[in-house]
């Protein structure tokens, strides 16, 4: 018998969404592709809160941590002058 197991591959996408959102999230190493983001951001969200911003994410093909920097990029500009 050749049963498949239920373990998803690398870097694959979940079949639903529904299961993907109650997921625990799992770090992952992309430092390299991320080098110029070398702080980290905390915040605390409902559990609700959290489904909606992964679903959004997940409906955009995007991650949420890529959906979260463009949010703040938007809303937070550099400065002229501030060298970026």
């Amino acid at each position: 018998m050749n049963a498949r197991s239920p373990k998803r591959g690398f870097a694959a996408r979940p079949g639903d969404a529904e299961s993907w959102i109650k997921a625990p999230e799992r770090p992952t190493d992309r430092s390299s592709q991320f080098e110029n983001f070398s702080a980290r951001l905390t915040i605390d969200v409902t559990p609700d809160m959290r489904g909606r911003i992964k679903i959004a994410a997940f409906q955009r093909g995007q991650t949420v941590a890529e959906m979260l920097r463009a949010l703040f990029e938007r809303e937070f500009p550099s400065a002229p002058g501030d060298g970026q």
